[in-house]
């Protein structure tokens, strides 16, 4: 008891069968997180001075952009799994199964998002300091669903917080051990391990805050708060990758996605530096989309005079009375008086009478 005290342990399954339908952990993860990013990207943009609306319009691009995008980042850097030997190239398409790639996911979602705020006549770099730590969030969710999975750990650990690892067994497909269930909690041989799963998602909360804080106290613009949500995220992640034992392939002695951290902080760091000198933080009238409706579309509310305060009678206007009416209206009475202060006055007629 006190052993599975000190450690953390693992969810039994990933997938659950409502009838013929599998509801996926991972996927439900990666839904919950988009509209996280999205409902706070909203208000960030509000808040800017943005139109109401424009980032979920935003997203209609984005987050189909970023899925292929993030799934292509997968099947490139490890395409073994799907390419070689004994495996089946259809796979790769077979997102259900996990595998996305937050490098391919972030590029090819600014895609999107750039066809987006071009349609809308937005600058893109505000757009991305509005949606920046909403995104990072957003990935902090995810790896709940690689808490699911039962994947991306690292190595043996005795720490109070190491995670148990079970075997998992698919009767139908022993192969596919993603849609696997543990049964009698047998632990992996490496069992407990470290979760580095949870390292990460630790890290971008920790990183969400900073940029929080950083773009209310800086007003940071131009890019500038997605330029240190890309450093911030790049240095936890690449340390936490090296922590982690899953198959992946290596350049020069180090993991891709290590070296994809480097040159992502390097090229974050850089633009940061160089945004920095374009001044201060858009101007709110900038954000407006220019589908917007104009003031001339708004209906405004008539103010209503409150009762006892007559207005002077220069301003009374005759309701439901047309302008032209009224002004005919008073022509006869001007033009008599005009003629009465006009008119000769007649002296009085002498009489006989005296």
């Amino acid at each position: 008891m006190s052993a599975f005290l000190a450690t953390i342990p693992s969810p039994d399954r990933g997938v659950w069968h409502l009838g013929p339908i599998p509801l996926r952990a991972y996927a439900l993860c990666i839904i919950a997180g988009i509209i996280v990013a999205i409902w706070w990207g909203e208000r960030r943009w509000i808040a800017r001075g943005g139109t109401q609306g424009t980032v979920i319009d935003v997203a209609v691009f984005a987050v189909p952009f970023g899925l292929v995008g993030g799934r292509l980042y997968h099947v490139i850097t490890d395409p073994e799994l799907y390419f070689t030997e004994g495996r089946n190239p259809w796979n790769a398409f077979a997102i259900w199964d996990g595998g996305l790639g937050i490098w391919g996911a972030i590029a090819l979602g600014a895609v999107g998002a750039l066809i987006a705020c071009r349609r809308k006549g937005i600058p893109l770099p505000a757009m991305a300091d509005a949606l920046a730590p909403g995104i990072v969030v957003a990935q902090a969710i995810g790896r709940i669903g690689n808490y699911f999975n039962q994947e991306l750990y690292g190595a043996h650990t005795d720490l109070p917080w190491g995670l148990e690892v079970y075997q998992r067994f698919n009767p139908e497909d022993p192969d596919n051990l993603l849609n696997g269930v543990a049964t009698g909690h047998i632990p992996l041989p490496e069992s407990p391990v470290h979760p580095t799963f949870l390292y990460e998602l630790i890290w971008n909360l920790l990183v969400a805050l900073l940029v929080v804080w950083a773009d209310r106290k800086f007003k940071l613009g131009h890019g500038r708060a997605f330029a240190l949500y890309v450093a911030g995220y790049t240095v936890g992640r690449g340390w936490i990758e090296m922590m982690r034992t899953d198959t992946a392939n290596h350049i020069l002695g180090l993991r891709v996605n290590v070296w994809t951290s480097i040159l992502l902080f390097l090229g974050a760091v850089a633009y940061f530096v160089l945004a920095g000198r374009r001044g201060p933080r858009e101007a709110p009238e900038t954000l407006v989309s220019k589908d917007a409706p104009g003031p001339d579309e708004v209906p405004v509310a008539a103010e209503e005079t409150p009762a006892g305060d007559a207005k002077p009678e220069s301003e009374s206007v005759v309701a439901d009375e047309p302008e032209p009416a009224k002004v005919a209206a008073d022509a006869p009475a001007s033009a008599e008086k005009q003629a009465s202060a006009e008119a000769p006055v007649e002296e009085p007629k002498k009489t006989d009478e005296s």
